[in-house]
């Protein structure tokens, strides 16, 4: 009997841990609403010079460029997003916050966990504002509600991924600009995609890792439904890269933390 009750226990005392300090992550992050507003103001840039500068010279095959564009500016938007996340928890472990965590009678993953959950709802609320600033410049979709469903399952998972990649950075960083820098890549990985233009048009080389990377079956799944268009097998391989980043992230993530405050 005993042993049964342990782990329930150890669960609620997990899940009870996590939403305590979720909660005062989320006061840090509704505090400095400045932090949502940066992380947006970057995608909507792209999102208005590609559409109104760029965008009628730009051969996409679609009729209109901001519903074809706004998938990749979606996935910027995240990455974008989540250095913040590797930066605070950079800044918790320099103020020693972790070490008086440590001390107290709390789950030890559930710090981590909080960051994690923190980056989701910032993430997520980032781009309905990016969807917003989308509706004004004449994006339109006839997707149903299920899509919408599914467009958010993608968006969450790939949030997910990206934020243990950055929990990496946060606690293997050595200076601030350290704990920000990973992002870069991750923010400039959806101009070499499917995000902007249709990957035929690349040349060979450039062509074939746009074709091959991650973000293009992300971005083609969510334009799939987006314009109510069969998702096909990309679905399965957004997903697939999606789960697997983020298992190897999580391992890692924690291998690492555990090593730190052992």
């Amino acid at each position: 009997m005993s042993t049964a009750v342990a782990p329930a226990s150890a669960r609620t005392h997990f899940f009870a841990d996590t939403a305590v300090l979720t909660g005062r992550s989320l006061k840090h992050i509704t505090r400095s609403l400045d932090t949502i507003i940066t992380t947006t103001i970057m995608p909507i840039a792209f999102l208005l010079l590609f559409v109104f500068v760029f965008g009628g010279a730009i051969k996409s095959g679609s009729s209109n460029y901001t519903t074809y564009l706004l998938p990749g500016i979606m996935l910027i938007t995240v990455a974008s997003g989540v250095a913040y996340t590797s930066y605070r928890l950079f800044m918790d472990l320099q103020g020693g916050i972790f070490e008086r965590f440590q001390s107290m009678p709390i789950a030890r993953s559930s710090v981590l966990w909080a960051h994690v959950l923190t980056s989701v709802i910032a993430n997520l609320v980032s781009v309905v504002v990016v969807i917003l600033v989308a509706l004004l410049m004449g994006f339109r979709s006839g997707a149903s509600v299920g899509a919408w469903l599914a467009i958010g399952g993608i968006l969450t998972v790939f949030t997910l991924a990206l934020t243990w990649i950055a929990v990496i950075a946060g606690l293997s960083a050595k200076s601030v600009d350290g704990a920000g820098a990973f992002a870069y890549p991750l923010i400039f990985l959806p101009f070499i995609s499917s995000a902007f233009v249709p990957t035929s048009t690349m040349p060979g080389p450039v062509r074939w890792f746009a074709e091959y990377q991650p973000v293009t079956s992300i971005v083609d799944s969510i334009r799939s439904l987006l314009t109510q268009q069969p998702v096909g097998g990309d679905l399965w391989i957004a997903l697939a890269w999606c789960v697997g980043l983020l298992v190897i992230a999580y391992v890692v993530s924690m291998a690492i933390y555990r090593k730190r405050f052992s």
